[in-house]
């Protein structure tokens, strides 16, 4: 049997995937119950599993309520009386909330 503790020490993390609308961030995450929901930045998402949770967000989503160039999301667990359980702030993927720059050309040179 896992010690109660043991879930409130698991933090969300977050990955850049592929999925059905393009590129989707999958958010893991641990929950005391299946009934509690999840939130990323104050915004519902839909998660799946039990206690163990997992979100598929399409980046195009994200970018609508997270601001630009955003490091990280506030994902919080949310129970049936609308209390929040618990609330991290999950680091994401290097670059993912930022602008493209298309480049004409790029220059290496060895030292």
């Amino acid at each position: 049997m896992i010690a109660p503790t043991a879930h409130a020490d698991a933090r969300p993390s977050a990955k850049l995937v592929r999925c059905a609308a393009g590129d989707c961030l999958l958010i893991r995450g641990e929950r005391s119950s299946a009934t509690a929901t999840i939130t990323i930045n104050d915004h519902e998402v839909a998660a799946s599993g039990g206690r163990g949770w997992k979100a598929r967000v399409p980046v195009a989503a994200l970018r609508g309520f997270a601001s630009p160039f955003a490091r990280t999301l506030d994902v919080a667990v949310v129970d049936a009386a609308g209390r929040v359980e618990q609330r991290e702030s999950v680091r994401l993927p290097v670059g993912l909330m930022g602008h493209t720059t298309e480049l004409a050309s790029l220059v290496v040179r060895a030292r």
